[in-house]
């Protein structure tokens, strides 16, 4: 069990946790928790979620501003290029909400391009990272001026074939620093043999990447990134550390600054235990100056790429308890929020767990005597739990139950197992005077929607194809 894990469970012995330092510093007047309660019965009181809509996600737009407000306060005067991660949030509002508050995007598809431009961010504020880009992706890139960090070298000459003389889009390559693994694996990407960037120790990668500088004046960017969820901040320290190494080394070999700015990815953890942000923004550019001073002495413009830090704590999800049932001395509770959207949750609970609090059927916190008991889902395979034997006032049908710290890579990001539609998305503020305002961010999916999304429009093709003489074997 990872470190985060086990300060989770010492978490829900204790209770609720402590108050977000956003909020208890008096940000928005009241608790994080207090805040959350209400916009919880606002939530039933106005319909988002009960009887009729069945799971919701719900995102706080004040803590997003915060949030942001915080990042930019914590690099000072520094000359940086703060990129959202798209696959964090792929909503368009939310990324118009944050292009509002002066952020880039980076994205990793063509979709989360097209949901970028959507969302009103200017090709110029827009970088595009992916293991696989096509040379359609990198043509489109390359002509509407949208910054690419190649992935490998072949990508890289790739990009060079293609590359316009007169192009505005900056151009760099991505290295792994391979300096090794968080508590998560799959979230380490500076792994030795990760599927991630130019690995600098590989034998004779170092001097490649140096001559892949010299052969192209107009490669002028280094990108790395290490991980993020159970990747300390030594450790993301120490990777962006030797890709600063390895930029003043091209840089002095070539005579000349050709690397003018540097990516160093995003990957803050989240504090999944309570309601306190740390580490906190500050924390991680405490840990830069204090492993890379020259990082921040002007020389080099730099691009962040945060999303989970973001948005995680300024969500949650709201689902209702359709059944309470006894099976083996353990209490379950059977809600609309499972697999579908809690998928990293189910499958790896260990690594990714939620606090989950209890509401009556109006909206209301329950009280009483703690009862421990399990979270389950919809999806109909055995392993749709979200919580496991958590102590919590005992849950009734009708109930609703809430999962924190979701706003990041839950809700926006649903899978649609057992063609479980997808759920309303809704933004919320919260006046001086208490009062709860709500914005539809995505409505919910109808089942006319999930029926027409799976292939009606073609429903007789496979009729339609010639049959054969005599009946084929099934396939093995």
């Amino acid at each position: 069990m990872d470190a985060n894990a086990e300060e989770n469970r010492e978490s829900r012995k204790r209770g609720e946790g402590r108050v977000s330092s956003r909020y208890a510093a008096g940000r928005h007047g009241t608790a994080a928790s207090g805040r959350r309660d209400r916009v919880v019965r606002e939530a039933v009181r106005a319909g988002r979620v009960g009887s009729e809509h069945l799971v919701a996600g719900f995102v706080d737009t004040d803590g997003v501003r915060a949030s942001v407000r915080d990042l930019r306060e914590s690099f000072g005067d520094a000359p940086v290029l703060h990129t959202f991660a798209a696959k964090a949030a792929s909503l368009v509002p939310v990324l118009r909400l944050l292009a509002d508050c002066g952020m880039g995007c980076e994205v990793a598809s063509p979709g989360e391009l097209r949901l970028a431009l959507a969302a009103g961010f200017e090709p110029s504020m827009i970088v595009l990272d992916s293991p696989a880009k096509t040379r359609e992706e990198i043509h489109q890139a390359l002509a509407l001026g949208v910054a690419l960090n190649a992935d490998n070298l072949d990508e890289l000459r790739r990009i060079h074939a293609l590359r316009p003389a007169d192009s505005a889009s900056v151009v760099g390559l991505r290295v792994n620093p391979q300096v090794g693994t968080g508590s998560i694996g799959a979230m380490s990407t500076a792994t030795a043999t990760s599927k991630f960037g130019v690995a600098l120790r590989d034998h004779g990668a170092r001097e490649s990447v140096v001559r892949a500088f010299a052969e192209r004046p107009w490669l002028t960017r280094l990108h790395a990134h290490v991980g993020s969820q159970g990747c300390p901040l030594d450790l993301i320290a120490g990777g962006i550390k030797e890709t600063y190494e390895l930029a003043e080394e091209i840089n002095r070999t070539l005579g000349v600054q050709q690397i003018t700015s540097l990516d160093i990815g995003g990957g803050l953890p989240v504090n999944f235990a309570d309601d306190t942000v740390r580490p906190t923004y500050a924390d991680y550019v405490g840990a830069l100056r204090a492993a890379v001073p020259g990082l921040f002495d002007g020389r080099y413009a730099l691009v962040t790429e945060f999303g989970r830090s973001l948005l995680a704590k300024n969500g949650f999800i709201a689902a209702r308890v359709e059944y309470v049932k006894d099976a083996g001395s353990r209490r379950i509770a059977i809600t609309h929020a499972g697999a579908q959207i809690a998928t990293r949750t189910v499958f790896m609970p260990d690594a990714w767990p939620l606090r989950v609090s209890a509401f009556d059927a109006d909206g209301r916190p329950k009280h009483g005597r703690p009862l421990v008991q399990d979270i389950a889902g919809p999806c109909c395979f055995a392993g749709d739990v979200v919580a496991h034997g958590r102590e919590l006032p005992e849950l009734r049908p009708d109930d609703l139950v809430v999962l924190h710290d979701t706003g990041a890579y839950y809700f926006s990001t649903p899978w649609a197992y057992n063609s479980l539609p997808r759920p309303a998305v809704h933004g919320f503020t919260v006046t001086d005077d208490g009062t709860v305002h709500f914005a539809t961010v995505r409505g919910a999916q109808s089942l006319d929607e999930v029926v027409a999304e799976s292939g009606l429009a073609h429903r007789d093709a496979l009729l339609g194809l010639p049959a054969p003489a005599v009946p084929a074997r099934a396939l093995h």
